[in-house]
């Protein structure tokens, strides 16, 4: 009877030391949606999935789509746990209440920016007056950088002509000599450059500072299971690390290869803006080369709060050190 019972015991403890191993070893399944749609700039994540460096943090990860405001009202709503959106979207929505946190500022800086043809002779905003330059909407960020620009320089939009043009077309409105400048993304002046065009180039950034695709979780998760923030954000510092370290073209094959086919041909075009800007100033800073990748810059934060409150774009100007958390942070 006694052999029967300690036969039995080791039989019930090994098969609880083999759920116990079981549960420990399960991976989270994690789905973190990203901006808009699936596109080689993202191709840091889909290699950081291909590598393994979510499965080392014991992650397994869903990326879905959709636009920033969806993604934050989602995470808000606890549909999904992460999200990708602009740093804009974040601000206005925590400036509407929506409980969220920014836990990893993955693009140290905002990529817009005023572009021109260089025989134009426009090097400074200074130089637009009179000129006719074109947005994409009265309410976008560009136009937003328009005006900060153009005071800046002691100008108003009295002094320019402004051209409302839709994203797929104002780069050839430029090109056409439609218009004189666009106030648009800094990568198309890669683009216009592969067409043979000599660019001038004034970053938004230099005078409004903005910040690109952030790393976003509710505030239900970085309190109760910051573990898990600490684990993606881990996984998502080294998907970025990776790249940086010489593995650009190595993330854009993959990228192609499993996720973005249809853009293969533009391959050149895309690693020389991922080396030039991508690399060496939006996914890194000084204070990242301190700090690690994706540290938050709160004074740079709170300018842009700011700046958007002055300018009307938001009614009442949120704190950034109450939803924007530097990844060293979590979990302390």
């Amino acid at each position: 009877m006694y052999a029967k019972l300690k036969t039995m015991v080791a039989s019930l403890s090994v098969a609880a030391i083999s759920l116990i191993g079981s549960q420990a070893f399960a991976a989270d399944k994690v789905i973190f949606q990203i901006d808009g749609g699936a596109v080689p700039f993202y191709s840091p994540l889909y290699a950081g999935v291909e590598n393994g460096f979510f499965g080392d943090q014991n992650i397994e990860i869903e990326f879905i789509y959709a636009g920033a405001s969806d993604i934050l009202t989602n995470i808000a709503a606890g549909n999904v746990q992460f999200g990708f959106p602009n740093g804009d979207a974040v601000i206005a929505a925590v400036a509407n209440g929506l409980p969220v946190k920014v836990v990893h500022t993955t693009y140290q800086r905002g990529i817009g920016a005023l572009l021109a043809k260089a025989e134009s002779g426009i090097e400074t905003y200074a130089d637009l007056k009179g000129k006719t330059v074109a947005v994409t909407s009265l309410g976008s960020p560009n136009y937003l950088q328009l005006q900060v620009g153009l005071k800046k320089a002691g100008l108003s939009l009295d002094d320019v002509s402004v051209e409302i043009v839709a994203g797929g077309a104002i780069v050839q409105a430029l090109q056409s000599d439609t218009v004189d400048a666009i106030i648009f993304s800094e990568l198309r002046k890669y683009a216009l450059e592969a067409n043979g065009f000599n660019v001038s180039m004034i970053l938004s950034n230099d005078f409004l500072p903005s910040f690109g695709n952030v790393v976003v979780t509710s505030n239900d998760i970085l309190a109760n299971n910051p573990d898990l923030v600490k684990r993606v954000t881990n996984a998502v510092t080294k998907s970025y690390e990776w790249v940086i370290d010489g593995n650009v073209d190595n993330a854009l094959q993959i990228s192609f290869d499993k996720y973005t086919p249809t853009w293969a041909d533009q391959k050149d075009v895309l690693s020389t803006a991922f080396k030039e800007t991508f690399v060496k100033s939006v996914w890194q800073s000084d204070l990242t080369k301190t700090n690690g990748l994706g540290s938050a810059d709160l004074d740079a934060w709170q300018q842009n709060i700011d700046i958007l409150v002055e300018y009307n774009v938001l009614e009442n100007a949120p704190k950034a050190a109450d939803f924007v958390v530097d990844p060293s942070m979590v979990g302390k």
